[in-house]
């Protein structure tokens, strides 16, 4: 019998840090600028990258210190998950807090951080990084993707 991998047996809030980090698929969609609507609290996504994110790897290029970098930059906890209603349908933390697998493609299934980018789950080569940017020119960069990945992979 084989023992069955930790993400099966154990509740996020019962992971070790280690544990914990490395439910991150490194799809680099949590690094997406984001616009909210005042009114609706509707958040749409756009294709509008993190200075710190990698564009190859969709890793940050400075992840301990990202904070200091970015002081806006997403702390995610079991809390911030439970709130946090953008978070893709194919993130990790949010498929084992509601019961369900990871797919074939996340890192700890398959093996490899690259097959996430084969599965064209990430955000690599659909970006453009922030620097340089107006923060007013946003809403040019609205897309609707980030919050469909995976679909054909749904059973």
């Amino acid at each position: 019998m084989t023992e069955q991998p930790f993400w099966k047996t154990k509740t996020l809030a019962e992971m070790s840090n280690a544990e914990w980090e490395s439910l991150c698929d490194g799809c680099g969609l949590c690094c997406l600028n984001k616009l909210e609507d005042w009114d609706t609290g509707e958040v749409v996504f756009t294709s509008v990258a993190c200075k710190l994110l990698d564009g190859d790897s969709c890793r940050c290029s400075d992840y301990e210190n990202r904070q200091a970098t970015v002081p806006d930059c997403i702390q995610l906890t079991l809390k911030g998950l439970r709130e946090i209603q953008w978070l893709p349908p194919t993130c990790g933390y949010r498929l084992i807090d509601e019961g369900l697998d990871l797919y074939w493609w996340h890192p700890l299934v398959s093996g490899s951080p690259e097959t996430v980018h084969q599965a064209g789950i990430s955000a690599r080569g659909r970006t453009i990084s922030e620097e340089g940017l107006d923060v007013e020119d946003l809403e040019n960069y609205v897309v609707d993707w980030p919050m469909r990945v995976g679909e054909q992979g749904r059973s």
